[in-house]
């Protein structure tokens, strides 16, 4: 996946910013629980995503409007969970920040 997705690419680079932030804002143990659940969510929605397009490929050659349709209702379910783990982001550490910022 690493090698040949880009949005993978992507999302290990946020997980490696999100589980460093979180070790020097040493979050609570329950925040430490949901980063580990959103990002292995991350994780397996953009691998399912990746084999819904692949198999879509490997299906049909020729330009489908349904094949279409199907590889981007697969990436908005990766891209609506990324929204919530935005915001998940921003609730785990905006306390934490502006406390570091403002002491």
């Amino acid at each position: 996946m690493l090698r040949f997705e880009q949005n993978m690419r992507l999302h290990v680079i946020a997980a490696i910013l999100a589980v460093s932030a979180a070790f020097y804002l040493h979050i609570p143990l329950l925040h430490w629980l949901v980063l580990i659940l959103v990002i292995g969510g991350i994780f397996a929605l953009e691998i399912m995503n990746t084999a819904i397009e692949r198999t879509v490929d490997m299906i049909t050659k020729e330009h489908h409007p349904e094949a279409g349709i199907i590889k981007d209702i697969s990436a908005a379910a990766v891209l609506i969970f990324s929204i919530a783990a935005a915001i998940i982001g921003l609730l785990i550490f905006f306390q934490p920040v502006t406390d570091t910022l403002f002491k």
